[in-house]
């Protein structure tokens, strides 16, 4: 999607601050076509993940946004991003990363995005399951978006975070949310 999309001039890096006009990767996979486009191309530079993945060094990009997948957000605003209980889904790549640098980016956010149901479940749960790991604390996120709206959590009371969440789940599951934050974690809705 990357090669398409800078092609049509939508991918340039000319917001950049750092690595102006430049596409930066660790890592790659595709097609040979896509190899081709990359072989000698002028806009591409390849760093170690040391340097692409260092919050210090995406911070000094203004106005950076993050944007990082999740499978599940707990009404605390955790994310687990890695794991399906009792398996391990994918590596956690850069995210932490790229979401602490997004927050120390003057002018900078960190948004987490996610679908709110997958098959007939919410994404969106009370609690974690035994095992699933958090990926990136409640304290790091900024916003959390599904196809039900935004969540604006920083700075917000427990409570608040918790509404805010639960405004953004699948409406199907929105009641059940907030009689197991009351039951969990005695905060009502």
């Amino acid at each position: 999607g990357v090669r398409h999309l800078a092609e049509k001039g939508v991918i340039n890096g000319s917001k950049k601050t750092i690595h102006k006009g430049k596409i930066l990767i660790t890592f790659l996979m595709g097609t040979r076509a896509f190899y081709d486009w990359l072989d000698d191309n002028p806009m591409i530079e390849i760093h170690t993940v040391d340097y692409t993945n260092d919050p210090y060094v995406i911070a000094k990009n203004k106005k950076m946004i993050s944007i990082n997948s999740a499978l599940e957000v707990d009404l605390l605003g955790q994310v687990c991003a890695d794991s399906m209980v009792p398996q391990q889904f994918s590596g956690v790549g850069g995210q932490v990363d790229f979401v602490r640098g997004a927050r120390m980016s003057e002018g900078g956010k960190a948004i987490i995005a996610l679908p709110s149901t997958a098959k007939e479940f919410s994404r969106i749960v009370p609690i974690f399951k035994q095992g699933a790991a958090v990926t990136t604390s409640r304290n790091d996120v900024d916003y959390i978006v599904t196809d039900c709206g935004i969540a604006a959590l920083a700075g917000k009371t427990i409570r608040q975070r918790m509404k805010a969440i639960i405004e953004i789940a699948h409406p199907k599951f929105r009641e059940e949310l907030a009689k197991k934050a009351a039951e969990i974690y005695n905060v009502k809705i």
